[in-house]
């Protein structure tokens, strides 16, 4: 698999540009997944790396994983919220589908949150701050 880092532009290829078919795009990621499952197949889970992009290059399998499993559970949260807007439904059992709320109950719920939000934004002991990815977080 070629490098993240050989494009011109360190992450240009990162996302489907509109002359890419689904078809290359989830064959490109079936390709990343069978080259995941031959790399962890083949080594330990000490053996060692290097992301020369990262703070800190020298890496094991181990911290990869740990980067993958956060990328991708912080990734499919952003999906699911966005999943939700779509009809409500939060949860993946039933009982938590929610159709006959009307577009009032989620206009005041999402008025509750932003004026949370708000509040909590303008306190003085909190900042926003960005991480590597460009994610925003608000600590205090």
């Amino acid at each position: 698999m070629p490098r993240w880092d050989d494009a011109a532009e360190r992450g240009a290829d990162m996302w489907v540009t509109e002359h890419e078919t689904r078809e290359e795009t989830i064959d490109r990621y079936r390709r990343a997944g069978e080259h995941s499952d031959a790399t962890i197949t083949a080594l330990t889970i000490d053996s060692p790396g290097y992301v020369p992009w990262w703070p800190r290059p020298e890496v094991k399998l181990f911290d990869i994983l740990v980067h993958v499993l956060t990328e991708t559970s912080r990734h499919a949260g952003h999906a699911d919220i966005l999943r939700e807007q779509l009809d409500g439904a939060t949860g993946t059992a039933a009982e938590y589908a929610h159709p006959q709320r009307e577009a009032a109950f989620w206009d005041a719920r999402r008025t509750t949150i932003e004026r949370a939000a708000g509040a909590a934004a303008a306190k003085p002991d909190h900042t926003a701050s960005a991480d590597a990815h460009g994610s925003t977080r608000t600590t205090p």
